[in-house]
């Protein structure tokens, strides 16, 4: 059983006897309950009451919604709960990442591109306080995957880059941020993300690393971060299949599992080798990368078995509890795995001071907030200032001023809104109205209204005559679900690419993805943001005027280990 007098809960003897009786007085229903960390229930549609009542989860996580609205129904459920629930949201960016209106501070990359710990800090003190005026108390961050293949659509930015020792430099700032905001870190994607270049919401991902090489990347960091008390780590839908065959030496390919569903990985590498006492949690168990892997009333069960303690969101919730509970009575699942799962979520609980040993919410969600989003945005303008990246400027193009280049063509790619993690929306017309304030003439690449004379006949001299300068803008995001962040240009002729990029000035810019460099490696000045708030782009004008030094350092290679994107 779970030894709760060590980290990361450090029980009394008091604490532990509260765990112990507490878990053997529970009835099997409630017990499964705390297994479900459900997702965030709407009352304009649902009977929190009725819902909290009959389901009993563990924990709850929301994605973002209006602060009044949030702090209502936390409160709703906070008090209608016998047992205080883990109130968990992706707090990756900022604020932003619970509350509509709060903070989008800065994604995680664009903290480790300022070399300074302060800034991971701030993010995780931001973030920490603006969840918890609402009665937020766990974060789904820091995320502590390495950028290891820049083609990996779904991590990018949202790490803090490719070098283990930055990853836990940063991460142990956020988690104290966190921290002062009494606000649970869960690390995340154990085994690890951004070696293969597949989402595991599409299937399930591998880890490619030989045990050895595993160890001193991923292993390292998770072994500093268990060393430092970590309370709760996230399990991935992804394989780490070194791992498997080196505790299981013969296993057969087919017999491979994601972490999620992997008791080699789970009991055998994270708790044995790694020596973590600690709470897991699933990934969204409704991820392809978890589905595809068998059934998933065996997948749940299997799940528990494999030593994680918390199963993240449901398909038909009534059919998934019912998986789990024909899985106790058939005997797949004992009830002995189950209290120990409990245990570890109950003491988790009480160790991060959510509850008390009667039970009770020690931090009730406050009557009044204030967000202090002022404050916070001058905290991430500070961030902007010192992050923002100059990659090259072959041609000495900047600064860029309008005495200089008084006629603008803006062109902006990937500015859209679809897919899970976009923050940034559409940034076009910010761009236009702030440039054009700067006293620039700006014309707008239009993508849907092609000017078929300009892309299969017109000549160099067309294009001088409209503009002076080529400002490209890539707004491509890393979103769930989709199988890459590449420049997708235009299909026709590629009618926005710059073709003219050796005879018009162009600078490019990337808000987001800082691999860009590998799809248009010839261009002259090309700029690293990494995240599209407002304040970086302001920033990042600053910069291309000279009004302001670029002071970024590059968290990974945005060259892509090519020869022909630093020429």
């Amino acid at each position: 059983m779970t030894d709760l007098t060590k980290k990361p809960y450090n029980l009394t003897t008091e604490q532990i006897e509260f765990v112990q009786k507490k878990v053997a007085s529970m009835t099997m229903d409630a017990k499964i309950g705390q297994l479900f960390f459900v997702i965030g229930q709407d009352e304009d549609t649902t009977n929190l009451k009725d819902f909290i009542n009959k389901y009993q989860p563990g924990g709850i996580m929301y994605r973002p919604d209006k602060a009044k609205k949030l702090q209502h129904e936390i409160e709703t459920i906070q008090k209608e709960s016998e047992i205080p629930l883990f109130i968990s949201a992706n707090l990756e960016a900022g604020g932003n990442g619970l509350i509509s209106e709060g903070t989008w501070f800065a994604r995680p990359m664009q903290a480790a591109a300022t070399n300074d710990p302060q800034s991971a800090y701030n993010l995780g003190d931001v973030s920490g306080y603006e969840a918890k005026q609402v009665g937020g108390n766990m974060s789904f961050s820091p995320i502590v995957d390495l950028d290891e293949n820049f083609r990996n659509p779904i991590m990018n930015t949202r790490t803090f880059g490719s070098n283990e020792d930055t990853v836990i430099k940063m991460a142990d700032a956020e988690i104290n941020g966190l921290k002062n905001n009494n606000i649970i870190p869960v690390a995340k994607h154990f085994p690890g993300d951004g070696v293969d270049e597949r989402d595991q919401h599409l299937l399930s991902s591998i880890n490619s690393l030989s045990a050895e090489d595993w160890m001193e990347s991923y292993g390292q960091i998770y072994h500093h971060l268990i060393e430092n008390g970590l309370p709760s780590i996230m399990i991935a839908h992804i394989m780490q299949p070194a791992w498997e065959r080196k505790l299981e030496p013969g296993i057969e390919d087919k017999d491979l599992r994601p972490a999620t569903t992997s008791k080699l990985l789970i009991n055998g590498l994270l708790r044995k080798v790694l020596k973590f006492n600690g709470l897991t949690i699933t990934d969204a168990t409704p991820m392809i990368g978890y589905n595809a892997i068998m059934p998933r009333s065996k997948a749940l069960p299997t799940t528990i078995n494999a030593g994680i303690d918390m199963i993240l969101f449901n398909k038909n919730i009534d059919e998934d509890y019912q998986f789990i509970k024909d899985a106790v009575n058939d005997g797949t699942l004992s009830v002995k795995r189950i209290d120990e799962a409990v245990t570890r979520i109950i003491a988790t609980k009480v160790a991060q001071k959510v509850m008390n040993t009667n039970c009770e919410l020690l931090e009730p969600v406050p009557a009044k907030f204030d967000l202090k989003l002022a404050e916070h945005e001058k905290l991430a303008a500070e961030v902007a200032r010192k992050s923002v990246t100059l990659v090259k400027d072959r041609d000495q193009i900047l600064p860029i001023t309008p005495q200089k280049y008084p006629r603008l063509r803006l062109v902006v790619l990937g500015d859209t809104d679809d897919g899970g993690f976009k923050e940034g929306g559409q940034v076009t017309a910010k761009f236009k109205k702030k440039l054009e304030a700067l006293g620039f003439q700006v014309s707008v690449f239009d993508r849907k209204n092609l000017d078929f004379y300009e892309v299969f006949e017109g000549g160099l001299q067309d294009e001088k005559n409209k503009f002076d300068l080529a400002l490209y803008i890539a707004n491509v995001e890393t979103a769930s679900n989709q199988t890459t962040t590449r420049i997708d240009w235009i299909h026709l002729m590629a009618a926005d690419a710059p073709w003219f990029m050796r005879s018009i000035p162009t600078v490019f810019v990337s808000m987001c993805n800082p691999y860009h460099l590998f799809d248009i490696p010839m261009v002259s000045t090309y700029i690293n943001a990494y995240t599209g708030n407002d304040v970086t782009i302001d920033a990042v004008l600053r910069k291309l005027m000279g009004k302001e030094k670029f002071l970024g350092h590059n968290p990974v290679d945005p060259f892509c280990g090519r020869f022909e994107t630093r020429l």
